[in-house]
């Protein structure tokens, strides 16, 4: 009880504007930031959104695929070691390499048609995360415009020119 009084007592000082109080001093100011787009109005649902270069590039990336999960409830790994494409989970179900996950760069469809690992297989180890200037994603089968390969969302890679 007496550490908890302590702590009340300090942060009571700290609040009333006393620098002093038993050997505290006051605390540097923390910029704490956010998604830089007010997308209100603007998207059909709120599963869709987008992360710029700059909160990409804040992040650590092991493989590519990482790139995804600034999207909320995607999960990447790398299952039997290398050389092939990442496996995806989005809201914890296994998309495999990328079936029902559609996949755009700069307009193009990144998700492979046939594949020995099956249909939609998505190899995103050609992307340059520095040259990434836009993420564009959506998640749920609502948007029927990306065809077969995007049940359970997307990302749209937007590059640098």
């Amino acid at each position: 009880m007496k550490k908890l009084t302590t702590i009340f007592l300090v942060a009571a000082g700290v609040a009333e504007g006393q620098d002093a109080v038993m050997g505290v001093s006051a605390l540097e100011e923390t910029i704490v930031t956010g998604k830089a787009q007010d997308v209100i109005g603007e998207v059909t649902t709120s599963t869709q959104g987008q992360a710029n270069n700059e909160e990409l590039s804040q992040r650590p990336f092991l493989r590519r695929g990482e790139l995804l999960e600034v999207v909320p409830g995607v999960i990447i790994t790398q299952h039997a070691g290398g050389g092939k494409a990442n496996q995806y989970f989005v809201r914890g179900y296994n998309l495999d390499h990328g079936t029902d996950f559609h996949i755009g760069v700069d307009g193009m469809p990144g998700n492979y048609r046939t594949h020995a690992h099956g249909q939609g297989y998505a190899d995103l180890n050609f992307i340059v995360p520095e040259f990434v200037e836009r993420l564009d994603y959506f998640k749920g089968p609502f948007f029927a415009e990306y065809g077969d390969l995007s049940t359970a969302g997307g990302a749209d890679y937007t590059l640098i020119p």
